[in-house]
């Protein structure tokens, strides 16, 4: 059986990162190195998890994409499930997030809307599918 247990985004600054998500979303932090390169955030059933840049490199020796605000979106995104999507991404945006699309309802009945937070990460916030 396979069971899907983290995503890692790899960032400049873990604690910043994980203090955003903390702020901007209620999450609790789980675990962080004492070296400040590696943290988990307790979400759900899945962890999110954060590396530094640094630590990533260690361990990808061709390297990577970096995920920045300056360049368009990776074609992937963090889902968020809330039950008030204006109120989640107001929050997340005076915490440092930035709006690329206001929260709009689908024709299946979903509100949707997204962000990018500090490292330009892609995130969905939305409501539950009906």
């Amino acid at each position: 059986m396979v069971k899907f247990g983290y995503t890692i985004l790899y960032v400049e600054n873990v604690e910043e990162s994980i203090s955003f998500y903390e702020n901007a979303f209620g999450f609790s932090r789980k675990f962080i190195t004492p070296e400040n390169d590696y943290a988990e955030l307790v979400t759900g059933e899945t962890t999110l998890s954060f590396a530094s840049k640094k630590l990533a490199a260690q361990n990808l020796k061709d390297g990577f994409i970096e995920s920045t605000l300056e360049d368009k979106p990776f074609a992937i995104e963090i889902g968020f499930i809330t039950e008030d999507v204006t109120e989640t991404v107001q929050k997340a945006t005076s915490f440092g997030a930035v709006l690329v699309k206001e929260p709009t309802q689908k024709p299946w009945g979903q509100i949707v809307s997204y962000i990018r937070d500090l490292n330009g990460f892609l995130i969905e916030i939305c409501t539950e599918m009906k």
